[in-house]
């Protein structure tokens, strides 16, 4: 069961309405979706001019040129930590959580474009491989996004909600993430071409069609503001917030003659902060 295309079996079960053309259109049809809601976000929320504006700010108000070789190295550490890894969670759990459902997501969307495109039928022959890794993303997905919706989000020292509490503006990415593969494996799993099937494309339409309401368009801001945050470190700019001084310094006395006044020559140490305790949720 897992090793068969389930779309190739669906043009099989109804061959003059799920044609290879139809399923492909759709797919298209999606990564339009995706296309237009990004760059309507984009346009909407003025994200494209807040990085040029933070970008130009920071020139200003940076202490060091960060030459190209730097920028080449913080490139590749954003994509092999923030984005292929997901290091901004210092949770591990809900690192872990993340991973499954990105990876998972890429796996599932992946596999369905490529056994659309290129296996639509049974003839063509699909190889095991795909049907199989289609399935394992599937429920890759699921772990970590299920992972996440009953054990983490609803930590209430951090969020305060139960499960069944649904923001929906907030949440409406991550369930629609989950109807959608939750819907397919049960199509799958029933070969049926039911409610399950009706279930899982609108679920999926869903999800592609709300990328304007969603968190959706937020995975291709995450490495752009990454990138930037590294800059901005390098550069020394820190988006115009205090670097971390040694408060019993005679220099940073000099620098900030206030300090004494309101902490004395020698002021006590304040200790780790947010730090105190192990990160619990994000």
């Amino acid at each position: 069961m897992i090793t068969t295309n389930p779309f190739a079996q669906l043009n099989a079960q109804s061959p003059d309405i799920f044609t290879p053309g139809v399923m492909q259109t759709y797919i298209v049809l999606m990564i339009l979706f995706v296309i237009a809601g990004t760059l309507f976000d984009v346009w909407h929320k003025k994200s494209a001019k807040y990085f040029s504006m933070n970008t130009e700010k920071g020139k200003k108000n940076a202490k060091r040129e960060v030459n190209s070789a730097e920028r080449k190295d913080m490139m590749v550490k954003t994509v092999t930590s923030e984005v292929l890894t997901s290091s901004e969670f210092s949770n591990p759990k809900r690192r872990l959580s993340h991973l499954l459902t990105m990876y998972g997501f890429i796996i599932f969307v992946a596999t369905t474009a490529i056994m659309i495109f290129a296996y639509p039928t049974i003839a063509d022959g699909t190889p095991a491989i795909l049907p199989l890794l289609w399935h394992l993303g599937a429920l890759m997905l699921c772990g970590g996004g299920y992972w996440f919706w009953f054990a983490i989000r609803v930590d209430v020292a951090a969020e305060g909600k139960p499960w069944y509490k649904i923001a929906p503006r907030a949440d409406m990415f991550i369930l629609s993430l989950l109807a959608t593969c939750t819907f397919a494996l049960l199509w799958s799993f029933t070969s049926g071409m039911g409610i399950f099937l009706i279930l899982f494309v609108a679920s999926a339409t869903f999800l592609f069609s709300t990328v304007i309401w969603s968190k959706f368009a937020h995975m291709f801001f995450k490495p752009a503001a990454a990138f930037e945050k590294r800059v901005i470190q390098a550069d020394g700019s820190n988006e115009g917030l205090p670097g971390d001084f040694d408060l019993s310094s005679k220099e940073v006395h000099e620098k900030f003659p206030d300090i004494p006044t309101y902490m004395g020559d020698t002021p006590a140490d304040m200790g780790p902060g947010i730090r105190r305790e192990p990160a619990r949720h994000y």
